[in-house]
């Protein structure tokens, strides 16, 4: 049974979701502040978090940034419907996906599980695989990357996106196949999320001796890893 931390200051709503996550097999647990929400997302207890933008004594964002210095759980934020700049924030801070509010429970319930199905997709691999390409190296059983032998902190999404791109090394690959194979969904209209996560992907990395990113922008198609 996976366990869930809902940090959202709606009370009525929390319970709800919770309500409903329990009926779904989940162990869900719910808390109404930002002080609160941040001591257990840290304590290890929990498979995935989601999070709030808005809470009463905290900013989501801080909480997320706060959580990101100390542990790689996924998180997952809820936004105001249309307000792209807590989306972007979000994701740039480390956030694995995000939830629009008002959202029905079932689709809060579809984003949680793609993001524990990639997640345990990756750490059920053979342990004697890993990807190769140049310089990078990634172990999907393990969720581990290194550059230039140096280890990577990545988020559960961040991960994700690389892994897809190793794994096509050499070739474009759409968002639309990003979105369904590292998010666990489609791609939806002017959603930046995969940009975003790229983006980040691209600031961990560095640039090349050329001074170019070795993730390209192939313009109207989507991104390639090219081969080091």
């Amino acid at each position: 049974m996976k366990n869930i931390l809902i940090i959202d200051d709606d009370v009525e709503l929390a319970e709800m979701f919770g309500d409903y996550l329990a009926q779904d097999g989940f162990a869900a647990k719910a808390v109404h502040t930002g002080m609160a929400g941040l001591a257990l997302a840290l304590s290890g207890d929990y498979h995935l978090v989601v999070l709030d933008i808005m809470l009463p004594d905290m900013s989501g964002t801080e909480i997320l940034a706060k959580i990101r210095r100390d542990s790689s759980v996924p998180v997952l934020m809820f936004t105001a419907r249309g307000d792209d700049v807590d989306r972007i924030i979000g994701l740039e801070l480390g956030a694995d996906d995000y939830v629009p509010k008002p959202c029905t429970p079932r689709e809060l319930v579809a984003r949680i599980r793609a993001i524990l199905r990639r997640t345990a997709a990756s750490q059920n691999l053979n342990g004697s695989d890993s990807i190769i390409v140049g310089a990078l190296k990634i172990w999907p059983w393990q969720r581990k990357v290194q550059w230039f032998e140096i280890e990577l902190e990545l988020t559960s999404t961040e991960f994700n996106v690389l892994e897809t791109l190793a794994d096509n090394a050499g070739r474009i690959v759409s968002k639309e196949e990003l979105s369904e194979k590292a998010l666990g969904r489609p791609l939806a209209r002017f959603d930046r999320s995969i940009d975003v996560h790229v983006s980040s992907i691209r600031q961990k990395l560095g640039q090349q001796a050329d001074g170019r990113s070795c993730i390209q922008t192939v313009r109207g198609k989507g991104y390639q890893l090219v081969r080091g």
